[in-house]
């Protein structure tokens, strides 16, 4: 896609989503859909590989929840490609903000982005959920903890929930048929320190998804997150 239409389509999503960028904050878009369309050449970073749908899917969706952000230092759990915690660099250059993924290559490619945007306040790290939670620099260190298209909810609040403080905040970003996930997911957001505070569905395009925002009430319990393999394998129900 060349840069002129890029930037047509991207001013009319943004639109369409009342987010306001700087031509300066789309251009690191462009440079972010060139470098992932070269860089997925070579790894499977993302199945969706059509420009536009990226831009909607992929872009959009990730900062389509910026009205929920609050607080400065932001951590993003099994970023991937880098959705949704570069797009949330971009739009919000102030903001803190951690991506970590336990695949080498997605933190090797974010990495990249990260250098070629010159974004500033943001790391990548190669490391589990499961064993980064017990760094004390890490734990319960954040504002919010946000997290797209990793697992379900029982195993995701329990990968999530021991980087959040107090007061703070989680913001799953989860697809269409959820409720039930969600429903299940209660007994393990209770043990974890949490309490559901908003489930609020919107459409980016055709596409029906919707925000789970999870409050931090009590602190997590040291024996949370379990070993690793644990939270998948066995959800707390």
């Amino acid at each position: 896609m060349d840069k002129e239409n890029f930037i047509k389509i991207m001013k009319q999503k943004l639109k369409e989503n009342k987010i306001d960028l700087t031509d300066k904050q789309i251009e690191l878009f462009y440079l972010y859909l060139m470098t992932l369309n070269d860089w997925n050449t070579k790894i499977n970073l993302t199945a969706i590989k059509n420009e536009k749908d990226i831009i909607v899917k992929h872009f959009i969706d990730s900062i389509a929840f910026k009205d929920k952000i609050e607080g400065n230092r932001i951590i993003d759990i099994g970023s991937g490609a880098g959705f949704p915690g570069i797009p949330l660099k971009i739009l919000m250059p102030e903001k803190d903000i951690t991506l970590i993924d336990s695949v080498n290559k997605k933190v090797m490619f974010m990495n990249n982005v990260i250098q070629l945007l010159d974004l500033k306040k943001i790391e990548s790290l190669h490391v589990r959920a499961e064993d980064l939670a017990y760094d004390k620099n890490y734990r319960e260190k954040y504002d919010i903890a946000v997290s797209r298209a990793v697992a379900n909810m029982s195993t995701l609040v329990e990968y999530m929930l021991p980087f959040v403080k107090i007061g703070g905040k989680c913001i799953c970003l989860k697809g269409p048929n959820c409720n039930n996930e969600i429903e299940d997911s209660k007994k393990a957001i209770k043990i974890l320190g949490g309490k559901i505070e908003e489930i609020i569905p919107y459409q980016v395009e055709d596409n029906e998804r919707f925000l789970v925002i999870i409050k931090k009430v009590l602190s997590t319990e040291q024996t949370y997150p379990r070993k690793q393999g644990k939270p998948l394998k066995e959800p707390i129900k």
